[in-house]
């Protein structure tokens, strides 16, 4: 129902765009997120946006660099990121809730549905 596309094997200060494909339920009307897990670490929010993508969040750490949008008419959610650093390395994966973000944008445990990551390298 929730499937991340895009990632791949790039240089620090390239750009990449990951796609995420929804279908199933109407989740043009939930809030979505992405979150990343780097080997080794915990997962972490990296940004989300409400169902009508007016409103937008981001991590401190990709604030400037990544941006989270959506098409509803698409079904599709995406996040273009800029300015790769090594530190971006890390398997991404998009989130629906069915719940208003509003406050808790960030925690993983406001999502119902995850999908399967797509793996983003960033060499030096």
């Amino acid at each position: 129902q929730l499937q991340a596309c895009g990632g791949g094997s790039v240089q620090a200060g390239d750009s990449l765009t990951l796609s995420c494909q929804t279908s199933g339920r109407p989740f043009s009307s939930y809030g979505m997120g992405w979150f990343r897990q780097a080997p080794g670490k915990e997962r972490e929010f990296v940004a989300a946006i409400s169902w009508s993508g007016v409103t937008t969040y981001y991590a401190d750490s990709v604030k400037g660099r990544f941006t989270i949008s959506r098409d509803n008419g698409k079904n599709m959610m995406y996040l273009k990121m800029s300015s790769l650093r090594s530190e971006d390395t890390a398997v991404y994966h998009c989130a629906a809730s069915r719940r208003s973000l509003e406050s808790a944008y960030a925690e993983g445990g406001r999502y119902d549905y995850w999908g399967r990551g797509t793996l983003v390298t960033v060499s030096s």
